[in-house]
């Protein structure tokens, strides 16, 4: 299958299924949003790069980098915020928050991926997993939780941060912040 062909089959997807993407301000990039860089290759450019910008929010959970000028979807190990683009269902209570709040934080920048030995490169869906960082070396993915824009999340094995983003999110609840605040998901 030729990459024209693979093209217009993902645009009629995207068009079909209406998938809503929140644009940030970024530079253009010819790559495409499914691009895979291959493994011996993504190894040696986030060995070499420490910073890789933002080019789209996909919603609260997932986010579009530039890694070595290929898209590349990464989704925010240990963390889950409402689903705003899974065709199957409905948008979800306080998923749009979670998208523009991800989206404010991210506007322009670039971020520091980490790994987790645990959880293995990439999810089912092909998206890197990874820790998000901050200009400022601030964990995005505990963030989130912290301000009650997701919740732990774990997908089958523990991971490094676990207790902590379960302690996040107990604070979270506790003070009421963002979904978890009082009549706000009824």
């Amino acid at each position: 299958m030729s990459k024209k062909s693979l093209w217009l089959i993902v645009l009629v997807l995207l068009v079909l299924g209406g998938e809503e993407m929140l644009n940030v301000e970024t530079k253009e990039v010819s790559s495409p949003i499914s691009s895979y860089i291959p493994q011996e290759q993504l190894r040696e450019v986030l060995g070499q790069k420490s910073s890789f910008p933002i080019l789209r929010i996909i919603d609260g959970d997932t986010i579009i980098v530039d890694i070595d000028g290929i898209s590349e979807k990464v989704r925010l190990i240990g963390v889950n915020t409402p689903e705003t683009v899974d065709t199957r269902r409905k948008v979800e209570c306080f998923g749009k928050e979670a998208s523009r709040f991800v989206a404010d934080i991210l506007a322009g920048t670039s971020v520091s991926l980490e790994a987790d030995a645990s959880q293995g490169d990439r999810d089912r869906y092909g998206r890197l997993l990874r820790y998000v960082y901050l200009p400022d070396g601030t964990l995005l993915n505990r963030v989130i939780i912290a301000e009650g824009y997701g919740y732990e999340y774990t997908y089958n094995i523990p991971y490094r941060y676990m207790n902590e983003f379960k302690d996040a999110e107990r604070t979270a609840q506790k003070l009421e912040k963002g979904l978890w605040a009082e009549g706000v998901c009824e």
